[in-house]
Parts: C-alpha cells; structure tokens; sequence
C-alpha cells in the first residue's frame, strides 16, 4: 500500500470498535501514525498491539470525551507523544431509539453528550494543531472528518433525538468547513448507512427486534468499507478537498 500519510498523526475517537477500529488500521497502512481513543483500555490496548505488528506506530488512549477536559487531554497528549496532529476523525457516536412520548431522558443526554458534546471538545481542542500542521510538510494540509449518519439526512420515526444529533453534526460540519477551509484545514463528512457494528446493541430488546424485523436490506456494509472511505477523503491531493461522502449499501441507497 502506498504510504501516503507517511510522516502524519492521526487521532480516531471511538476506536474500540467498529468503524473506528478498522479506520485506525486503515489510516497506520497508509503510514500515520494513530492515536486512538475510547473509554475501553483492553480494546485500545490490543488494537494498538496489531497495529505494531504490522510496522506500525500507535498509542491508547483511555478517555471519555464526554468530559471536555478528558477530550482536551486526548488531543494534548497524542502531541506530546507523537509530535503533532493531522487528522482528526470524529467517529465516537451512539444510537438509542424511542419515542418522543416514552424514550427515557436519560438517553436523550447520552447520545447528545457524545454524538454532539464529545465531538464539538474534540474539535476545538485539535483545530490549532490541525491549523499548525497545514503549514508544515508532509502534506501542509490538514484533515476532520465529522462520522455522521443517513438518519443526519433523513428523518424516521422512534429516531428523533438520535436525528437531532446528526442533522446537527451536518450543520456544524459544514460551518466550520466554510471558516478554515481557506488555512488548508479540510473539513469532511461522511454518512454511512447501515453497517455491520455494535451501534445496535446498546438498545433494548425490543428494539432490536423491532429493527431486525423491519430490515430488508440484504447486505450490510462492513466497518472496512467506511475505512477506506475516510482513508480515501485524508489521502485526496492538498488541491482536492471532499466536502462529504454518503456512504450506503447497496440495496438501502
């Protein structure tokens, strides 16, 4: 594979899994090196481990981003231990579903804490940094890519506090795109469909059997395929910037 992002650092949020873990492989194959944060040290720990394996630099961070001054912290050591930062992926993300009427509010101020809070410290804390390195070599450009959904794009029923979220990621995204793109900091977003992970399973139940019998898509997308789609949108030449990517199965798109 070509080391296109040979010489840069990375940091991946919700890393432990899912599409965060596959993207932090796929960013230290194209030759970054990744900090990848996640409240679960043995899933990092071991992530970190098979990165290292293969040639790879790789740090664990244990970190609840919904805590602004765990975030900050976050950014703060992967450059003092690494040396800078480059790219940003915002994936950390939950979904729980319910009604408006009955879903408990408790679950409103998870995926709110994390889907929107966890991100907005994130970004704030690695934007100078970011700027910082779009004026050094080896790329001078600068890369956040902002994981949010096809429910930031389209609304369901029992979804609503979860589309909140990501149709207000999708306005933030594109704000900020609009205030640091001309500094060579690129700001995407990326909208999966539905994909193989363990985003489901933090609901109840009845949900889940609720989702399960409504699924009539055929194939899921893996958490590789969105990977490579992030690794595509931070590899793209300093000219060329992607403004957001929606990502689907094909069945559902």
């Amino acid at each position: 594979m070509n080391k296109h992002l040979a010489g840069t650092v990375a940091i991946v949020t919700g890393a432990s899994s899912g599409i965060g873990r596959s993207t932090a492989l796929e960013l230290a194959a194209h030759g970054a090196s990744v900090a990848v944060v996640a409240r679960r040290q043995d899933h990092l720990d071991a992530l970190v481990g098979e990165i290292q394996n293969t040639g790879g630099t790789a740090l664990a961070i244990a970190a609840d981003i919904t805590d602004r001054a765990q975030a900050t912290s976050a950014v703060e050591r992967t450059v003092a231990d690494l040396g800078r930062l480059d790219i940003l992926i915002n994936n950390a993300g939950l979904m729980l579903l319910g009604t408006v009427s009955e879903q408990d509010i408790q679950d409103w101020d998870r995926m709110i804490a994390i889907n929107q809070t966890g991100l907005l410290s994130m970004t704030r804390a690695a934007l100078p940094h970011l700027q910082a390195a779009a004026t050094r070599e080896p790329r001078r450009v600068a890369d956040i890519v902002n994981i949010s959904s096809i429910a930031g794009r389209v609304a369901w029923p029992t979804f609503g506090v979860y589309n909140m979220t990501k149709f207000g990621v999708n306005g933030f995204t594109e704000a900020l795109r609009q205030e640091v793109t001309k500094s060579h900091v690129r700001v995407g977003l990326l909208e999966p469909g539905a994909v193989e992970t363990e985003l489901v399973s933090h609901n109840t139940d009845d949900v889940k059997k609720a989702l399960a019998a409504s699924d009539d898509i055929a194939e899921w997308l893996q958490p590789q395929d969105i990977a490579e789609s992030i690794a595509y949108m931070v590899t793209r030449p300093r000219r060329s910037s992607i403004a957001e990517l929606w990502a689907m199965p094909t069945a559902q798109a």
